[in-house]
């Protein structure tokens, strides 16, 4: 039975921050030319204080609702991928969704692999599909970043907010290969835990007694390490599917990588020799948006008229874990 993406949605906070503008607003040592010369990031999108995950994705999955024609009670599953969930542990963002979509039949959870979430979530709504069980399950990507960022340190220039969701459908109609999910590729290197990280928060560093140390409660990350193995898991992975599903690039319509760094995705380009239109980017204006990246990018390849039926595109994720993966898809 194939799995196929039936549609796509997303929500882009209209809060717009330039890289001046956030650096006259935080007093952040640092500069647009700067920022873009080592990111290729000139925006971010900022939601209302007001705003958690939970309403960024719930207005990304009633999009993909309705542009898949299904009302929240033929919704199966709700799986959310974030780093920034309403709440530490419980309950999951996915249920907050699940209650305000109204989609009553639907399980809901959250699943926890960094900015690779969404790419692990397509992998495990899949494998629900194959029981029979159910027929749609929507796989939401939802992130605010700038609430773990600290606007002291110049990595927050890195990160945005946004969401981006999917249907994901059970197709008994078409021919195995011929449409939706070919692939998948799911890896982890957990040596690699504390390259980025929140450390307090948890039940290792509970926050019981409060802490006066902010570096502890936001966001940190060894910028050049992280680098690194980002380079090396792209053009491992894109040669991973294609081995697996036995396609070359050629074969590829678009690679969509997971928008952390454009310096990232230009390396290994380089390493694949693959020209960088080959990649879709759209870095530029939205920055780092972590589970949310790649599906968003989809909406806007759609928006473009970059994407259509019969397409074969390559999606690849990395980040906090470290974990890493990809999938290829028949669109």
């Amino acid at each position: 039975m194939n799995t196929i993406i039936q549609s796509v949605g997303s929500y882009i906070p209209k809060r717009r921050y330039s890289n001046d503008e956030l650096a006259q607003l935080h007093n952040i040592n640092t500069s647009d030319e700067w920022i873009r010369s080592h990111t290729g990031i000139g925006y971010r999108h900022i939601a209302e204080d007001s705003q958690a995950s939970s309403d960024l994705g719930y207005e990304a999955a009633m999009e993909a609702l309705d542009r898949a024609g299904l009302g929240p009670e033929a919704i199966g599953g709700i799986i959310v991928a974030t780093a920034t969930p309403d709440y530490p542990g419980f309950p999951a963002t996915a249920c907050v969704i699940q209650e305000r979509l109204g989609a009553k039949q639907a399980f809901a959870f959250d699943l926890s692999a960094g900015c690779s979430g969404f790419i692990y979530g397509l992998e495990v709504a899949r494998g629900m599909l194959h029981t029979g069980r159910v027929q749609h399950i929507l796989v939401i990507g939802a992130e605010k970043l700038t609430s773990v960022v600290d606007w002291s340190d110049r990595n927050c220039v890195l990160f945005g907010d946004a969401a981006g969701a999917v249907v994901v459908s059970a197709d008994p109609e078409h021919p195995a290969g011929t449409r939706g999910i070919i692939c998948s590729e799911l890896h982890a290197d957990g040596s690699g835990a504390d390259a980025l990280m929140v450390a307090a928060g948890g039940s290792r560093r509970p926050m019981k007694d409060g802490y006066d140390d902010i570096s502890q409660i936001t966001l940190r990350m060894e910028g050049r390490r992280v680098y690194n193995f980002a380079v090396s898991v792209l053009v491992k992975t894109l040669k991973a599917l294609l081995e697996q599903s036995s396609l070359s690039i050629d074969d590829l319509t678009y690679i969509v990588p997971h928008q952390a760094n454009s310096r990232i995705t230009q390396a290994a380009a380089k390493r694949l020799g693959i020209p960088m239109e080959k990649f879709y980017m759209n870095i530029e204006d939205l920055a780092n948006t972590s589970a949310a990246s790649i599906p968003v990018a989809l909406r806007e390849m759609e928006e473009k008229d970059l994407l259509h039926r019969g397409d074969t595109i390559a999606i690849i994720g990395f980040g906090a874990g470290l974990t890493y993966g990809g999938n290829i898809i028949k669109w």
